[in-house]
């Protein structure tokens, strides 16, 4: 079951934002739950230029079947024209949780 399930970051300009995301991805059943991390600081390369923004990470916990309409979903609402969508898989994490996840995203 570990394979199945999925932790995806994403950046997002403001707590705002980021809160009006992460309910509506967790009400829709793409993610299991969103943890708002705030006070991220990015540098960055954009358009040939170093860039540094204060930011807020999003990490959601998602399966692997409802990630690609979830990335669909955050592009939608994000106002970055190319948002932060990073999805790694879990190798290993105690079952109970794991199956909280995959139930709550189905």
């Amino acid at each position: 079951m570990a394979g199945e399930i999925l932790v995806v970051f994403t950046t997002w300009p403001d707590i705002e934002m980021a809160r009006v995301a992460a309910h509506q991805l967790v009400e829709e059943k793409l993610a299991a739950c969103g943890n708002i991390v705030p006070g991220v600081e990015s540098i960055y390369r954009w358009q040939g230029k170093i860039e540094t923004s204060a930011e807020v990470l999003v990490i959601f916990k998602t399966t692997a079947a409802r990630y690609p309409a979830l990335e669909a979903r955050i592009r939608e609402l994000h106002s970055y024209e190319v948002p932060e969508i990073i999805a790694l898989p879990i190798a290993a994490g105690l079952v109970g949780y794991l199956s909280w996840v995959k139930d709550s995203c189905s």
